[in-house]
């Protein structure tokens, strides 16, 4: 990497129902590690499975969810999950939902971000949130460690959940536009590759190939037709139980739930026109015109 460039460094730490960012203080980076960083909903699980396939390719049925932690996530905390992951031998890919400001960035890794419009990760959150069962609800909220507020039951419109949401940035989750700004600011940095939903639905193949040059991992040709198979929809979908946490205990329908249908645009049918505007005058006036352009269609941007 080049000596000359300005690195992000921590400006705070970052704590909710779901979040211990501290982990990061901690944490012993290796020289090939590789982090995925998403809003959340963004296609993050999907990235996990691609890249276990660009290290393992054409190997079936492999745990990704346990192979691949989310890294801040504060459970199980920091004293269990720092010595499992440090107890990895293959190349390590971790998954976060911070901001730049609350991770320690290392020059070591590399990063790769995934966009997607907010409307259809609302979308997806709520599907998330609405089937989750009570030991979803314990682990946040009744273990040891949470700051804030707990997170609540949903209320039973969907609509209803993204105003919500739009109102009071990212409400129950974490704030939407800084985790999105903050990461497009340093996106020009030699170690971050930003993909976007949209695109990896267009052509997930070209995206993968885009993901193992930036890695430096060479397709084993005769192995790809497998790997694009196991990282479709439908094979992830019929074998969600090794991609989701827990193997989906925290949704009584189980873990096809966490992987529930893959699609942009849900919410056209639903949200009015003035609900739209809002976002999108809200992304304009947060993110500027290029970035909110790149959020909602996608493109390479690097």
């Amino acid at each position: 990497m080049p000596n000359d460039v300005a690195w992000p460094e921590k400006l705070r730490e970052f704590h909710n129902h779901h979040f211990d960012s501290t982990i990061w203080n901690d944490f012993p980076f290796r020289n090939d590690d590789i982090v995925i960083s998403t809003y959340a909903k963004s296609g993050t699980t999907w990235l996990q499975q691609i890249i276990a396939q660009l290290l393992f390719p054409g190997c079936e049925g492999m745990e990704v969810a346990e192979m691949s932690p989310w890294m801040d996530l504060r459970i199980p905390p920091k004293e269990v999950k720092l010595p499992e992951v440090e107890a990895q031998t293959h190349r390590r890919f971790m998954k976060t939902h911070l901001p730049v400001d609350a991770l320690v960035y290392s020059p070591l890794a590399k990063y790769i971000y995934i966009g997607r419009d907010g409307r259809d990760v609302v979308w997806s959150m709520y599907n998330h949130h609405a089937n989750a069962n009570d030991i979803w609800y314990g682990a946040l909220n009744d273990t040891p460690g949470r700051v804030g507020p707990p997170i609540e039951k949903p209320v039973d419109d969907v609509r209803l959940y993204f105003q919500e949401w739009l109102e009071n940035d990212g409400y129950p989750w974490w704030p939407y536009w800084e985790n999105i700004h903050s990461w497009w600011e340093i996106r020009q940095l030699p170690n971050v590759l930003f993909l976007h939903f949209a695109d990896m639905k267009a052509d997930m193949g070209r995206e993968m190939r885009r993901v193992a040059g930036f890695l430096d991992i060479s397709i084993d040709e005769e192995k790809w037709p497998q790997m694009m198979e196991y990282c479709s929809f439908q094979y992830m979908k019929a074998n969600a139980t090794k991609s989701v946490p827990l193997g989906g205990a925290f949704w009584d329908a189980g873990a096809e739930v966490f992987i529930h249908k893959g699609q942009n645009g849900r919410w056209r049918d639903i949200l009015a026109a003035e609900d739209s505007r809002a976002y999108e005058d809200r992304a304009q006036k947060e993110l500027g015109a290029e970035c909110a352009h790149w959020l909602a269609n996608g493109g390479i941007t690097n």
